[in-house]
């Protein structure tokens, strides 16, 4: 005949390993490496970076239109962006370069008495 309490230390030692095995995936699911908080860490990051991906899509749009520009060869354009980029004029054209206000060593502001 069978006795139980020969199989009970066994079922006993079954549940516990059920239960280490469910705490173990339940500690991953929640904090592992792609748990639910790296996930909530990975969505604040992209809402952080939101605008500044936008800036560079707007940049990027900018660049390929100049670009496609560049692919005509239109002088005018290239003129252009020899002025704009790289500071290149004409030897007839007048120059006009705003003052840049001075600043402080230490504390970025303007020093007294000017």
């Amino acid at each position: 005949m069978y006795d139980r309490r020969i199989g009970r230390p066994r079922q006993i030692l079954v549940s516990l390993f059920c239960l280490f095995a469910l705490g173990y995936f339940a500690y991953h699911a929640i904090v592992g490496k792609r748990g639910l908080e790296a996930r909530s860490r990975l969505i604040e990051r992209s809402r952080q970076l939101g605008p500044e991906i936008g800036r560079l899509e707007v940049l990027r749009a900018r660049l390929e239109r100049d670009v496609r520009l560049l692919d005509t060869r239109d002088p005018d354009i290239v003129e252009e962006l020899a002025n704009e980029i790289l500071g290149f004029a004409r030897p007839g054209d007048r120059v006009v370069v705003a003052p840049v206000p001075e600043r402080g060593p230490a504390t970025g502001q303007p020093p007294a008495g000017r």
